[in-house]
């Protein structure tokens, strides 16, 4: 069964999110403050995070940066607060979603089984795409460079999926949106950038020229490694 945390100081409403899980088989583990979520995590090892923004102590914030040091557990943050540089931090922490207070419980479990799909490694399309310095195992999820693993959040792996399957192709930031299902779009368009930036970072690609990834001013981005002869493009 798949196994949810949930770190939310509101018990009534996270109890109730608990029962509404149940009936799409998600078994929804509760801890009400940081502490307590972090100690839940080593113990119950979930498949995924919900984490409210609002928390007594450390904040979702401040929980996400520390666990995004050494866990590449995707995350959804929970928000009452409306503020759109709020929403957008959550994302440049490395957080994987969002969903603002109030909210559907139906349109929170629609978009966690969404992640969840993407992240799952029994996907239909399974193979390696191969270019010079940089492998993508789509069976595995994971991403070497220079023969060295590159630890990306699931969002991260998907961007970089995007771009290289159309490899040479130039994507606009509303072509990229349109494949990251799950997010709003009105508020990822403020961080295409800000995770392309991430992306090149962690895929040492932060260099003039780029190896992998190019900017195309005015337009968006194009991946641009160098396929490796007999690639497999699943």
């Amino acid at each position: 069964m798949t196994k949810i945390l949930i770190i939310d100081d509101d018990r009534k409403h996270s109890e109730l999110l608990q029962a509404y899980f149940r009936r799409f088989g998600i078994s929804l583990v509760c801890a009400y403050d940081a502490d307590e979520g972090f100690r839940k995590l080593s113990v119950e090892d979930p498949d995924l995070l919900l984490l409210d923004v609002m928390l007594p102590g450390r904040d979702g914030f401040e929980v996400c940066r520390e666990l995004r040091k050494t866990s590449n557990l995707p995350i959804v943050m929970l928000t009452a607060r409306g503020d759109v540089i709020d929403r957008v931090s959550g994302l440049e922490l490395g957080a994987d979603d969002y969903i603002g207070k109030p909210f559907e419980p139906r349109e929170l479990v629609a978009r966690v089984q969404a992640i969840l799909r993407r992240t799952d490694p029994a996907g239909p399309a399974q193979g390696k795409l191969r270019f010079e310095g940089l492998v993508i195992d789509t069976g595995s999820r994971s991403v070497t460079v220079d023969a060295r693993p590159a630890e990306l959040t699931s969002m991260e792996y998907e961007l970089l999926l995007i771009l290289a399957r159309r490899h040479g192709k130039k994507l606009s930031r509303d072509d990229i949106l349109g494949e990251l299902r799950g997010i709003d779009a009105a508020i990822l368009t403020r961080s295409v950038d800000i995770m392309i930036s991430r992306l090149r970072q962690k895929l040492g690609d932060s260099v003039k020229p780029p190896r992998f990834i190019q900017t195309v001013w005015g337009r968006g981005y194009s991946f641009i490694g160098v396929p490796v002869a007999d690639a497999e493009f699943p």
